[in-house]
Order: structure tokens, then C-alpha cells, then sequence
């Protein structure tokens, strides 16, 4: 009976429009510091920045692309959200380089 009951009043409740949906809010850019200071791009940009353990001391790096050379800048964690002075990725003691398909 209040199966019954619950089904009649849910048929007979009106239905209701759905809103607009909340837009996303972010909060205002803060720049990421270093001991050396904050995180620059390389012009002309296009940097592709991930977290990623690198070193794998279980603490998640700031890895940054470079559009430019296509070369890739490591700032190691240091704790806390915090990052040492970035290094260039290197490979036999020269910056590694990603080739472009410009």
C-alpha cells in the first residue's frame, strides 16, 4: 500500500525545469615559487605542465614542456606543495629535446 501511495504522489507532483547549470569558479592565478623564484615559461609558451613523480620519492614533480626547442624543465618536490629550482631534463649532459612538427 505505501508503494502505492508513494507512486501516486510522485505522478501527481508537477515536474520541475532543471536550472542552468553553475558555471565553474576558479580561483584567482597564483604564480608557483621556487628558491629561485616563480616558475617562468620560455617563450613563446605553449607549456604542457603535469605532476609527476620523477624520482619516484613518492611526491608528485612539476613537470613543464617548452614550445620553443621543445625542451623539458623539471622542479622537483620538495614537500608541502613546494618545488626546488627547475633543471632542464638532460640526456648525456645536454637539455633533452622533443622535436616539433613545426
Amino acid at each position: 500500500m505505501l508503494t502505492t501511495v508513494c507512486s501516486a504522489v510522485t505522478l501527481l507532483t508537477p515536474a520541475t525545469c532543471p536550472q542552468e547549470p553553475t558555471p565553474p569558479r576558479f580561483e584567482a592565478a597564483v604564480a608557483i615559487a621556487t628558491p629561485a623564484g616563480p616558475v617562468r615559461l620560455e617563450q613563446p609558451g605553449f607549456a604542457a605542465p603535469c605532476l609527476f613523480d620523477v624520482d619516484g620519492d613518492g611526491r608528485r614533480d612539476l613537470v613543464v614542456g617548452q614550445f620553443a626547442g621543445g625542451k623539458i624543465k623539471i622542479y622537483r618536490s620538495t614537500g608541502q606543495a613546494k618545488f626546488a629550482a627547475g633543471k632542464w631534463l638532460e640526456v648525456g649532459g645536454k637539455p633533452a629535446e622533443v622535436p616539433g612538427v613545426w
